[in-house]
């Protein structure tokens, strides 16, 4: 059943985002939060919860969590505690996960999204608190085996849980979107989805249009990409609104989505608050703040996106759009910046990282900070361009290079002679040559044939090897037919 048909249902989304903190240590002992080390190496007794051994909380965590708390209109709490959530599963050491549960350290804020029915939509955030994560559970294919990775035991997390305020896939997309932004911009967590640093769970369920009622939710676990999180809330979507068509009822669960195969399944039923006996956790003393600390944390947040977008507007004249886009992404900010600055041309640095740039990133699956292309290179390009030395045609020869060498863009234009040809005697020797050896093309220009002009034009790039200045070549082209 298609849901795009079934516009007497509406869905109900929340999510529960998990952040790994970008702190050295983890959240209770001094084991590396390193990524990518050999399994059970980045683990000692604390974090994998041997008898005897206590805890102390690192501070760090503690200041990450409140500034996103800050960054996302949070009431922040001057005295919270942590607690013990207590359930069994191989890759949880101790039996319970030390989090937060009744006394968070950020409670009821706000950030605005781009919705689908109007420009810009608030949705509520319930509360951020701090916990550890959990192992990895790794399942071998070949015997069928389950191993148990401790390294990333204790790893520490901000959850971030929103209101019940989404209403589409699009907008639960932008709205993660719109967090990892605010997350790189605080310097607090690499985002890198694909290791798992941010991940959300989706609760959702659908109720038909009207209705002031929740439906009962489902929760799918673990979801890593934005596009999986699309898939699959359109999957779950879609499942929920045929099994009440048909008369069925929806089961409080956990789900897993395969995005191989794009479909969702049960794991097991869902556990409420009191399934996980939270108690507060003995060994850690509760969380005290003054309102100095706080204000000095407020005080020295960075430049927020929405604040940059508005500057960009503002100071660079860029569209709305071109704002949003660049602000998206800190290191795309941190880039264009760096570039306008060597080039004084914001729009057309805004340009190619945009169209160009943006086209190769995707294809390579890597980020502008990961390219070999330097802010300085990009704008020594441009000012190429600027000056008449290379058309554009010719840039995105020398960018493509660039790209896959990293070398400097005069550097190529020097060594592969693609220096613009800008003299008109020249250009007039070969814009002859041409209109002499294609009397059709010259009598179809003169019939009235527009693209006669063009297939000209062609011609004479082609003689050039694109190396003609493209306004020469047509202001004489012109002046000599009409002639």
């Amino acid at each position: 059943m298609d849901i795009l048909m079934r516009e007497d249902y509406e869905v109900v989304i929340g999510l529960e985002v998990h952040a790994e903190l970008s702190t050295k240590t983890k959240i209770y002992c001094n084991c590396t939060t390193q990524f990518g080390a050999d399994p059970n190496t980045h683990c000692c007794p604390i974090c994998t919860g041997m008898p005897g051994t206590l805890p102390v909380l690192n501070e760090k965590v503690v200041e990450y969590a409140i500034k996103m708390g800050l960054a996302t209109n949070c009431e922040i709490a001057k005295f919270s505690k942590q607690d013990r959530k207590n359930y069994f599963y191989p890759d949880l050491p101790k039996a319970y996960q030390v989090s937060q549960y009744d006394l968070p350290l950020c409670e009821h804020g706000y950030i605005d999204i781009v919705s689908d029915i109007e420009n810009k939509k608030r949705i509520g955030i319930t509360r951020i608190h701090i916990e550890e994560d959990a192992g990895k559970l790794i399942h071998d294919a070949f015997t069928g085996d389950t191993l148990v990775d401790m390294n990333r035991c204790a790893v520490p997390l901000i959850e971030i849980v929103s209101e019940p305020d989404i209403r589409s896939a699009k907008e639960a997309v932008n709205y993660m979107q719109t967090l990892k932004s605010i997350l790189e911009y605080l310097e607090i967590c690499d985002c890198k989805m694909q290791e798992g640093s941010l991940r959300c769970d989706v609760n959702l369920s659908v109720r038909k249009k009207g209705s002031t009622e929740f439906g009962t939710r489902t929760e799918t676990k673990n979801l890593n990409s934005f596009k999986a999180i699309e898939r699959a809330i359109e999957f779950e979507t879609n499942r929920q609104i045929e099994e009440i068509e048909n008369g069925g009822t929806i089961i409080q669960e956990t789900r897993r989505f395969d995005d191989a195969k794009g479909i969702g399944y049960a794991m097991r039923s869902k556990e409420d608050a009191h399934d996980y006996r939270y108690f507060p956790e003995p060994d850690l003393a509760p969380i005290v703040m003054s309102e100095e600390y706080i204000q000095n944390l407020r005080d020295n947040l960075p430049e927020m996106p929405h604040i940059k977008k508005d500057r960009y507007i503002k100071d660079y004249e860029l569209s709305e759009y071109d704002a949003d886009q660049l602000t998206a992404s800190k290191y795309t900010a941190n880039f264009f910046e760096k570039a306008t600055a060597f080039c004084n041309n914001p729009k057309t640095v805004a340009n190619w990282i945009m169209s160009d740039f943006a086209k190769m990133l995707n294809e390579s699956e890597i980020e502008i900070q990961e390219s070999k292309v330097t802010e300085e290179n990009l704008a020594s390009l441009i000012k190429l361009i600027d000056s008449g030395k290379i058309s554009s045609a010719i840039a995105k020869k020398v960018f493509s290079e660039m790209f896959n060498t990293g070398e400097d863009a005069n550097k190529i234009v020097e060594q592969k002679g693609l220096i613009q040809i800008s003299d008109e005697g020249a250009i007039k020797e070969i814009v002859s040559k041409v209109i002499e050896a294609n009397p059709k093309s010259v009598s179809d220009y003169h019939a009235g044939k527009d693209k006669a002009l063009g297939f000209l034009v062609g011609q004479i790039m082609k003689e050039t090897k694109g190396k003609a200045n493209p306004q020469i070549v047509n202001k004489l082209l012109i002046e000599l037919l009409n002639s």
